[in-house]
C-alpha cells in the first residue's frame, strides 16, 4: 500500500487544550502514515510540565517562530529563485487579503513570511500535502503555502470560532481553495454548507474526534457521596459559562445541598471567577486546580460524581467524551455539536445561560443515584460507539488515503 507522507500545521503544539491533535497524530502514525509537524508557536508550558510523549514531540517539531534570520533569509531566497512566480503571486495574494486595511495587510505579510518557511521545510522533507487543524489564522498560512508551492491542502474545522468570524478568517475562500475539509460534527459541516455553494459540498467529510477507552476507564461509582463532587474541565473564558455554573452552585448551597465544585483549567477569566467565589465566601465549596496535563487529569475525573460544562459555544468538547467514557454522568448545554454527542438518555442537556435549569439538572443527579449510574453507563456506550479513538482514527486515515491519493 502507498505510504502517505504529509505535513500537519498547528498554531501551537503541543497545547494542553488541544491534546486531541497529539492523539490523532500518534494514531495516524500507528496506521502507517508519515506525519511531520510544524507549529507556529512553541508549547504553552515549560518542558518539565509536558508529558513524556509531548517532550518527544517537541524534539521532532518544526517551530516557525523559532526560525533564525539566516533560516528565514535562506528559505525566501531559495523560494524566490526556484518558485519565482509562486513567490510573487503568494505575496500579492497575502497582501490582497488585507483589503486596504493596513493592520490586516501587515498581518498578511507576516503570514506570507511564515508560509514560505513552512513550504521550504516541506520541500526539504519531500512533502506535498499540508493538513491544518482549525480554519483560523493558522489555516490562512496554510492557504498561502498552497498558493506559493502548489501543494494540496486540507483542513479540520471544529467551530464555533470560525463561524463567528467568517470574514476575519476568510472562511469562504478556504472552503473554495481546500482540496477537502474534515468536519468534526454534522453541525460544523452544516455551517460550511451555509457559507459555500453546493458545488463545494463534496469536499466536506465528517470526521469526529475520539478518546481511548483503555485509558479512560470507568471510575468507581459512589451511591451516596458527601459532598457531591462536581467537575468542570476547560479553559477559564467567558464562553464556557463558568459564571453560570457558580450561580447554580450558590443556588444549591442556599438549599442546603452538600457539594463541591472543582474547576480544572486556566485562562483570562480566572481572576473574575475567583472574585465571584470570594465575594460569596465560597472558597470551601469551589476549588481552582489550574491547568492539568493528561498525566494527571485522570485523578480529577475519578473523584467526580458529575461533570458539568455550561458553555455558550463549543465544537464537540473532548473533555465531555473523556468524562462520558469514564461513566461520569454529564450535564451540558443544548448548543452546536454537543447534542450530537449527548443524545437522549446519554446525559442531560439544558438551555444555555439558565441558572435555574442547570441547578435542577444537578439536583436530579444528586437525588437519584440509580439514574445517575445508568446515565454514566449509557454515556460510555455512546462514546464507544461514535467517538472511540481507534475507530475514528481509522475513519480519518481512510479519508486521507482516498482524498490525498486522488489529489496528489
Amino acid at each position: 500500500m502507498y505510504k502517505i507522507r504529509l505535513a500537519y500545521l498547528t498554531s501551537r503544539y503541543p497545547a494542553i487544550s488541544h491534546t486531541f491533535i497529539l492523539r490523532e497524530i500518534f494514531q495516524l502514525r500507528k496506521l502507517g502514515f508519515d506525519i511531520f509537524v510544524a507549529s507556529i508557536n512553541r508549547p504553552d508550558r515549560e518542558s518539565n510540565d509536558l508529558t513524556v510523549q509531548e517532550q518527544l514531540e517537541v524534539l521532532r517539531t518544526c517551530y516557525i517562530k523559532n526560525s533564525s534570520i539566516r533560516q528565514i533569509f535562506q528559505s525566501h531566497i531559495h523560494t524566490l529563485f526556484t518558485h519565482p512566480l509562486g513567490y510573487i503571486k503568494g505575496l500579492f495574494y497575502a497582501l490582497r487579503l488585507g483589503k486596504w486595511d493596513i493592520k490586516k495587510v501587515v498581518y498578511g505579510f507576516f503570514y506570507f513570511i511564515e508560509a514560505v518557511i513552512i513550504g521550504y521545510w516541506m520541500r526539504q522533507h519531500r512533502l506535498t500535502h499540508i493538513h491544518v487543524h482549525f480554519a483560523t489564522e493558522v489555516a490562512t498560512v496554510g492557504l498561502l503555502v498552497k498558493r506559493i508551492f502548489s501543494t494540496t491542502l486540507s483542513l479540520t474545522v471544529h467551530g464555533p470560532d470560525e463561524f463567528y468570524h467568517v470574514d476575519r478568517y476568510f472562511l469562504p475562500e478556504k472552503i473554495q481553495q481546500a482540496d477537502f475539509i474534515c468536519c468534526i460534527s454534522h453541525f460544523a459541516r452544516s455551517q460550511l454548507m451555509a457559507l459555500s455553494p453546493h458545488t463545494e459540498w463534496h469536499k466536506l467529510e465528517i470526521s469526529p474526534l475520539g478518546v481511548d477507552p483503555s485509558h479512560f476507564l470507568p471510575r468507581p461509582f459512589r451511591e451516596n457521596p458527601r459532598p457531591f463532587e462536581i467537575l468542570c474541565v476547560g479553559r477559564l473564558v467567558p464562553v464556557k459559562g463558568q459564571h453560570i455554573l457558580i450561580k447554580a452552585i450558590i443556588l444549591l448551597l442556599q438549599q442546603g445541598r452538600q457539594l463541591r465544585l472543582c474547576f480544572v483549567g486556566d485562562g483570562p477569566d480566572r481572576i473574575f471567577l475567583e472574585q465571584s467565589v470570594q465575594q460569596y465566601n465560597l472558597e470551601k465549596y469551589i476549588i481552582f486546580a489550574g491547568a492539568v496535563n493528561q498525566e494527571h487529569i485522570l485523578s480529577y475525573y475519578r473523584k467526580a460524581d458529575t461533570f458539568v460544562l455550561a458553555s455558550f459555544a463549543e465544537g464537540v468538547p473532548v473533555v465531555l467524551m473523556e468524562a462520558m467514557m469514564m461513566e461520569i454522568p454529564c450535564i451540558s448545554t443544548h448548543i452546536t455539536g454537543i447534542s450530537e454527542l449527548i443524545t437522549q438518555n446519554k446525559g442531560i442537556l439544558v438551555v444555555p445561560s439558565s441558572v435555574t435549569e442547570l441547578a435542577q439538572a444537578i439536583t436530579h443527579l444528586m437525588d437519584d443515584a440509580k439514574f445517575r449510574q445508568e446515565l454514566g453507563q449509557q454515556g460510555r456506550l455512546q462514546v464507544l460507539e461514535h467517538y472511540e479513538l481507534n475507530k475514528n482514527g481509522q475513519r480519518l486515515a481512510d479519508i486521507f488515503r482516498r482524498r490525498i491519493t486522488v489529489v496528489m
